[in-house]
């Protein structure tokens, strides 16, 4: 495997290590900081196991992908993000809802400001649930504006959900290349907005073993039958991510938004990542105790890595920290085997450190600010659909905003701070107190909420929180349309 690691074609290499998470983190709900040790790690495993880095590409797991992993993408050394297609598509002004075949909720007008298209394409002879757009199939800068209005910009590749999706039933056989594929190339054709300076690229992208995706007949006969078959079709290429990024580099002058989400196989790739939110509408969620628990945790070890704490002691509860990321843990709720590991490596890293975090706090050395949870609103879109019984129904006006927030030294206040129309506001979030705990954890965070302005059109919004020290903190910038 090495050797065919070195391989090289005339712009890139012939087999690519994609960058990715170590232990398979759902990287928009994880702080920035971590984000990059993933992705160090992860590194460190290929050049040690294959000799070679992977490219500067991440396929984040489970194609999880929101713009406020940007600045920490970019630190750990990427230019380029995977992201399931669909979530450009919604992010562009006119896009033709599907409704409930689509199984998500309409998109959050604030996401929609890319400008519309005229080439939406109802795939045929497999399963769509909502229509493409061809010329929105290619590689495009994507942009994030931070709190501080700086902005951050990072490249987007596209993985075409549908016909990926497709493709991890078997690939060649299973997806009728010639006849889907040529579906997109003819709608460019009559549409006329093939470009060349930037052709369609996408991505066939799985999640490995899903549909069959991993057999030995996929990689060893349908591969090579799709191989055989682009020899013959001069309408389409192969290639990889470096080649078509060293030979049509997208225009940075351009950049776009992407709508959070993930692949379809989590609850249809939800933009609010509802798979790893169970039953959040309802007393008690196993999910968001993990959440709970897991910002905790984070402060605890960013605390002590801003202190300089023992590196033997450290680094151990740092695995830990890492490992008790995996979305795995989130994924499969409802089983105690799943739900409880998040509190088991949190107590047995504070365990650990115990003594490290009773000195920073009798000395008066905490030097780092609260840990805030991305937050995230009920209803999803206040003023305009969500589920209900027997399909869509319209939500409440009312949209609330929900974070958790944990600090060691403890907390002087948690703020939300709105910006509409240029004109920013403040108000003080409500404490419900240590989120309700049924696996015994050692430290856990406190979960606040607060109503956002209803009838006010497009919102953005952060989290400020300050603890006892004086130390504060600030969430990312997120967005939100109010009806």
């Amino acid at each position: 495997m090495r050797a065919i690691a070195a391989q090289k074609t005339a712009h890139g290499r012939r087999v690519a290590f994609t960058a990715f998470g170590f232990f398979h983190p759902l990287m928009p709900l994880i702080p920035a900081r971590n984000i990059v040790k993933q992705i160090r790690w992860h590194c460190g495993i290929i050049r040690d196991a294959f000799g070679v880095d992977p490219i500067s590409t991440i396929f984040p797991p489970e194609t999880a992908f929101h713009v406020r992993m940007i600045p920490a993408l970019r630190k750990a050394g990427l230019r380029a993000v995977i992201y399931d297609s669909i979530h450009r598509f919604r992010a562009t002004r006119g896009y033709p809802y599907a409704g409930p075949p689509e199984g998500m909720l309409p998109p959050n007008p604030a996401e929609q400001v890319n400008p519309p298209v005229n080439d939406w394409l109802q795939l045929n002879g497999i399963w769509a649930g909502g229509k493409i757009s061809p010329s929105l199939l290619r590689p495009e800068v994507i942009k994030y504006v931070d709190v501080d209005g700086s902005v951050h910009t990072i490249i987007g590749v596209p993985a075409e959900r549908y016909i990926g999706n497709e493709d991890a039933r078997g690939g060649y056989g299973a997806l009728q290349y010639e006849n889907v594929l040529g579906q997109v190339y003819d709608r460019i054709v009559e549409c006329g907005t093939f470009d060349p300076k930037h052709p369609p690229f996408f991505l066939l992208h799985s999640d490995g073993d899903n549909h069959g995706g991993g057999a030995d007949s996929y990689y060893h006969d349908n591969t090579g039958r799709m191989v055989q078959w682009l020899h013959n079709d001069p309408r389409f290429e192969l290639t990889g991510i470096d080649d078509y990024l060293e030979r049509f580099p997208p225009d940075a002058s351009d950049p776009v938004h992407i709508e959070p989400g993930a692949w379809s196989g989590a609850d249809n790739g939800d933009p609010h990542f509802r798979k790893w939110f169970s039953r959040h509408d309802q007393s008690y969620s196993p999910d968001l105790n993990s959440w709970a628990v897991l910002t905790a945790l984070h402060n605890a070890i960013h605390t002590l890595e801003d202190c300089g704490t023992d590196a033997g002691r450290l680094h151990a509860a740092e695995r830990l920290m890492l490992t008790a990321e995996t979305s795995c843990y989130w994924y499969w709720t409802g089983q105690d085997v799943w739900d409880n590991q998040v509190s088991y490596a949190a107590n047995a890293a504070i365990s650990m450190v115990r003594g490290d975090l009773d000195r920073i706090a009798a000395s008066a050395g905490d030097r780092t600010g609260p840990t805030i949870f991305p937050p995230w609103v009920t209803p999803e879109n206040p003023g305009g659909k969500t589920w209900g019984q027997g399909g869509l129904r319209d939500a409440a006006g009312t949209g609330v905003t929900h974070t958790l927030v944990h600090d060691i030294s403890g907390l002087r206040r948690v703020t939300l701070v709105t910006r509409v129309a240029g004109t920013e506001q403040r108000r003080e979030m409500s404490s419900h107190g240590p989120y309700p705990s049924q696996t015994a954890p050692l430290m856990t965070a406190t979960l606040y909420t607060a109503e956002l302005p209803s009838g006010c059109g497009d919102v953005r919004y952060y989290i400020e929180a300050e603890d006892m020290r004086g130390n504060v903190s600030r969430s990312s910038l997120e967005r939100i349309f109010c009806a």
